[in-house]
């Protein structure tokens, strides 16, 4: 039994005020201010040229200047301050599950609202694609909180997966062909990406059409996980079932071998999930629905803060003086 109700279970109005009395009020004040670095990389905009360093992107030398100073020179550059967010957001079968505080597809939710209503703020558009046992649902890029609401609304309502309907290996609810489907339609203009999920389609299926998304987005992935998906309590005859396929299996919990097969393969398994996320260029951010959804984000913010000011100067890669991706210095 979940130690906070699913908010599905809430009115939908009650549900929204939840979402965002808990990023505003909570996560705004741990992190202060209105900018806030979940990712690192340059921006766009024209800003200072200064003499070239080791380690800077050639990309950024400025001839004109270089040809003045008789020395080389690059010029640095500053975030925009409108960019489009876009959220691929797991809704299939295996996110209907959680042992913790929270089911993975609320603490899905949870992640794209801490960082909806944070870029909504600043301007920023922010849109959606729904990844359901039956394909994919578009939610248009647009600014103002009704919008954002609504999209929010659209997460809350969207339906459970059906065992046996889609799942893993189905071509309709493939996260990779989600990916791939969003880059074409919606990466003409660079933004930040925010892929959702569980990431328990094979590793080979998703990590190109990510790459291809971090090539021109700034991209975190979020990976949410539940305690059982790691380890096996010791409760005797186990019956699970997948929710993907519907198939059920009886595990005998109280062998010790068998538990500990099951941590070596789930260790295993996320270590390639990580592995995979770092191959396709993507920030990693794992979110777990037992432990402090809020304090994980945190620490990953100021993780890439911590980076950026240990920086000797910025350079390509390393986290631009706007904290949060879309928004300017304040």
């Amino acid at each position: 039994m979940n130690a906070t109700p699913a908010l599905r279970d809430l009115a939908p109005e009650h549900a929204l005020r939840r979402l965002e009395l808990t990023v505003t009020r909570r996560l705004d004040g741990l992190l202060q201010g209105d900018h806030l670095g979940l990712l690192p990389g340059p921006g766009s905009e024209p800003a200072e040229g200064r003499a070239y360093m080791p380690g800077d992107d050639v990309r950024a030398m400025d001839w004109n200047l270089t040809a003045r100073a008789a020395a080389p020179h690059v010029r640095d550059r500053v975030a925009d301050r409108e960019l489009e967010t876009w959220a691929l957001v797991d809704a299939t079968a295996s996110m209907d599950f959680g042992t913790g505080r929270l089911e993975k597809r609320d603490l899905a939710v949870f992640a794209v609202a801490a960082v909806a209503f944070l870029t909504e703020r600043t301007g920023n558009r922010v849109g959606a694609r729904i990844l359901r046992d039956d394909g994919t649902v578009r939610v248009p890029a647009r600014t103002g909180r009704p919008h954002l609401l609504g999209l929010l609304r659209t997460l809350l309502a969207t339906p459970r997966g059906v065992p046996g309907r889609g799942g893993r290996g189905s071509a309709s609810a493939s996260l990779g062909a989600a990916a791939e489907l969003l880059r074409r339609t919606e990466g003409r203009r660079r933004g930040l990406v925010v892929a959702v999920s569980d990431f328990l389609d094979p590793v080979e299926s998703w990590r190109r059409p990510l790459r291809l998304l971090a090539a021109r987005h700034q991209l975190l992935a979020v990976e949410v996980v539940d305690p059982r998906e790691l380890t096996l309590p010791d409760v005797g005859m186990l019956t699970v079932v997948d929710p993907e396929t519907g198939r059920r299996r009886e595990i005998p919990t109280a062998s010790r071998r068998l538990r500990e097969r099951y941590a070596a393969a789930a260790a295993e398994q996320r270590a390639a999930i990580a592995a995979g996320l770092r191959a396709a260029g993507a920030a990693h951010l794992r979110l777990r629905t037992d432990g402090d959804w809020m304090r994980d984000l945190v620490r990953h913010v100021l993780a890439h803060r911590r980076t950026a000011a240990a920086a000797p100067h910025p350079r390509a890669g390393a986290a631009s003086p706007a904290d949060f991706p879309g928004g300017g210095a304040p």
